[in-house]
């Protein structure tokens, strides 16, 4: 089975961190959840961003999420492939350095990686998505195409995969963004 990191912090969104992390570790995965600043044991909360017919989502407070590894101690040659949730969490995340230079070291092995919503800001800011296809929640289009990739605007329940990249607009597309990224484990 792989061994799975999660990028992640506060205001995460809950679902979108919640669900892959406890279906991978159902699927018999390890999983190593972190967060710069933090350790194993501490906790981000996390919010749940619904569709309510406003003009983008609401947002109301999470559960808060357990870490089980600290992020200074990580080393991401020791694990299989990446998963980033979205929420508000990779708009700070994307302001750290060494959170970038996680996120290209999957990307230069050829690592499966999955984001969801608003993980694609964390790879825009890596600087990965030069010639890809990503999908993510609707706003972060122009982040996408800034960063060369091609924006996939498809139903908020479709995945789509490029080579080791499976992205997704937002937790609708659970079933199909987690069915795409266990192909490549």
């Amino acid at each position: 089975m792989a061994k799975i990191l999660m990028i992640t912090g506060d205001f995460t969104e809950d679902y979108e961190t919640m669900v892959p992390f406890q279906c991978l570790l159902a699927c018999g995965h390890s999983v190593d959840a972190v967060c710069p600043e933090k350790a194993a044991g501490d906790t981000v909360k996390t919010a749940i961003h619904d569709f309510e017919g406003d003009q983008t989502y609401s947002e109301k407070p999470g559960h808060n999420f357990a870490l089980t590894g600290t992020f200074a101690d990580t080393d991401p040659a020791a694990y299989d492939a990446l998963v980033i949730p979205g929420g508000r969490a990779p708009e700070y995340l994307r302001l750290n350095a060494d959170v970038l230079a996680m996120v290209r070291h999957f990307f230069d092995a050829d690592k499966p990686v999955a984001a969801i919503c608003h993980g694609a800001q964390l790879l825009a800011a890596a600087g990965v998505l030069e010639g890809k296809t990503c999908s993510a929640y609707p706003a972060c289009a122009p982040e996408v195409t800034a960063a060369g990739g091609s924006f996939a605007d498809i139903e908020v329940t479709d995945a789509v995969t490029d080579g080791k990249l499976v992205t997704a607009p937002a937790w609708p597309a659970h079933p199909a963004w987690l069915a795409q990224f266990m192909e490549l484990l």
